[in-house]
């Protein structure tokens, strides 16, 4: 179900108040980022009004140890249509429950633990979990590879938190009775080739997302391609990888690369690179380095839920209802890196 309702709400207003409750400071990392992040949704709001919308938008410093409760008293914000707010999980409930009982929709940007969108039905979460993500990718890998043998790296990587990933997706092919083989990095040549079918294509997976391992891995394939040409070899990853693109980019082509992710800023298109260059001239600096780019995610939320705009810099959004609360973003993409250099974003 797309989050079509709210868009009707803020419609019939002739003026769209817009509240914004996120750390907006330069004391930390949180408060630059969501700085960023509102500068985002100030350019949204420049284009809406610029196309004839009412826009109207206030913003408050809720940082890690304020009390919301005060914040929730200051004028205007009973006048909100809608309020992007909060960063900290701490902070959900107070936020929430004023919201439900004023009608005010609330859209919770990024990542929080609890289950308020469970409760509360004017409650947006646009986060997806680890184990949302983990869940997805699984389905999508058994089922769009289901004729691919699969072969999974130990990359011996102690830290590694990918095995949420890998067991589950292992449990789920043995219920489909899919055989996979298991090697890793250390192992002999000979040994590591013999985890790879010759007659089926291989999608392999590493259990972790880490640059290192992910070039170790790389190495060992090409090895074993150089050895045995008609071995064919799909690389499936982890949104982490998206920031090695850069650097990685032909070699995720020459193994058809697929990344799972909820967002993706494609530097080489000539919108995002308006865009940057949009906020450049608006705040005489560049966007932060950081995945997701907070700006970018800000203007995406802004024109979605203000201007009911569905297509995106970014982030795509598509909610489902919670049975007895809000809505719950399912967004999920894989971006494939093609053989012939090219990119596409595959939405589902």
């Amino acid at each position: 179900m797309l989050m079509w309702s709210v868009l009707a709400v803020t419609s019939v207003f002739s003026q769209i108040n817009v509240g914004v409750m996120l750390p907006l400071h330069d004391n930390d990392g949180d408060g630059r980022r969501m700085i960023e992040y509102y500068r985002g949704i100030l350019l949204a709001v420049k284009e809406l009004k610029a196309e004839g919308m009412n826009v109207n938008v206030r913003a408050w410093n809720v940082a890690i140890d304020a009390d919301p409760r005060i914040t929730l008293l200051q004028d205007g914000v009973k006048d909100c249509n809608i309020i992007f707010s909060p960063l900290y999980t701490k902070q959900v409930k107070v936020i929430g429950d004023f919201c439900r009982a004023y009608g005010i929709k609330m859209v919770i940007p990024f990542s929080i633990n609890g289950n308020e969108v469970d409760k509360n039905p004017n409650i947006y979460q646009v986060y997806l979990s680890p184990d949302e993500m983990y869940t997805t990718s699984i389905q999508r890998v058994a089922e769009d590879f289901s004729q691919y043998h699969p072969v999974f790296i130990d990359c011996n990587d102690t830290t590694s938190r990918k095995g949420a990933f890998t067991f589950g997706l292992r449990s789920v092919l043995e219920k489909k009775n899919i055989p996979y083989n298991i090697t890793n990095l250390h192992s002999s040549s000979e040994m590591f080739a013999k985890a790879f079918s010759l007659t089926q294509p291989n999608i392999v997976i590493l259990n972790t997302g880490r640059s290192p391992e992910l070039r170790a891995a790389m190495d060992k394939l090409d090895v074993l391609l150089s050895a045995n040409q008609n071995v064919s070899v799909t690389l499936y990853g982890y949104t982490e990888w998206l920031m090695y693109a850069k650097f990685l980019q032909s070699r995720f082509a020459k193994y058809n690369t697929y990344i799972p992710t909820n967002f993706y800023y494609n530097e080489l298109s000539q919108r995002t690179r308006q865009f940057a260059q949009s906020y450049r001239s608006a705040f005489h600096q560049d966007m932060m380095n950081a995945l997701p780019h907070f700006a970018a995610t800000g203007y995406d939320h802004a024109m979605y839920f203000i201007g009911g705009k569905s297509q995106w810099m970014q982030t795509p959004l598509k909610f489902q209802k919670t049975p007895n609360g809000g809505y719950r973003n399912k967004a999920f993409m894989l971006i494939h890196h093609r053989p012939d250099g090219g990119i596409d974003a595959l939405q589902y």
